[in-house]
């Protein structure tokens, strides 16, 4: 097999580091021990060979062969097709798997990226707008915590729904938000105490500590 190449940004501001969703694939390449390289774009600029991968303008995107993959979740789900320690081989493991890898980009991740936006600009005084998006976190935990309550992971077995759901709480995290939800709490520290994680972590912040 040939090396697959993850593309992320040459450099980014301290803020978001350790958070560049890059990450996710990363972790999950360490995960399945798939070989990969990584390369970069300009953060500064976008070119059109940039937009022509990411239409947004965005990173990460993956090249496997003749394919250009786009979007972490898109991509996660193509590394679960190389490897079945990413996803499960027995149909219905698979089946909630790929469930709770879309529940955590489109109901936990719609909330809690919004929410860690405004805690990150430090605009968290008692404005409508902070009072609506914590409180729509608020449901969404509260969901959450009893699933966390009953299971190591939300497929069974790791896969990427859990790469996806640990790194969409992660960043709520940063700022104790999981306090009040151990279950939430401890999934994160169980997720980020893996050794794929750990090294998929400092490889990133290794990678824009380079271009400071």
């Amino acid at each position: 097999m040939a090396d697959l190449i993850l593309t992320t940004f040459d450099w980014v501001p301290q803020m978001p580091r350790g958070y560049v969703r890059d990450i996710r694939v990363r972790w999950a390449l360490e995960e399945a021990g798939l070989p990969y390289r990584v390369e970069s774009v300009p953060f500064r600029t976008r070119s059109p060979e940039h937009f022509s991968h990411q239409p947004f303008g965005q990173v990460p995107w993956l090249i496997d062969g003749d394919l250009s993959i786009f979007e972490s979740g898109a991509i996660l789900l193509h590394l679960g097709t190389l490897s079945d320690a990413l996803l499960p081989a027995d149909p219905r493991a698979c089946s909630k798997a790929t469930e709770w890898l879309f529940a955590a980009l489109n109901s936990v991740e719609m909330a809690s990226l919004p929410w860690a936006l405004l805690a990150f600009s430090g605009d968290t005084d008692d404005t409508p707008a902070w009072k609506f998006l914590d409180g729509f976190l608020e449901i969404r935990l509260q969901r959450l915590e009893p699933v966390l309550a009953g299971c190591e992971w939300l497929a069974g077995t790791f896969s990427v729904a859990d790469i996806a759901m640990a790194d969409a709480l992660r960043v709520v995290d940063r700022f104790d938000k999981l306090a009040a939800y151990p279950a939430c709490r401890d999934y994160v520290a169980r997720a980020t105490a893996r050794p794929p994680f750990q090294k998929a972590h400092a490889d990133q912040m290794a990678h824009f500590a380079a271009a400071d």
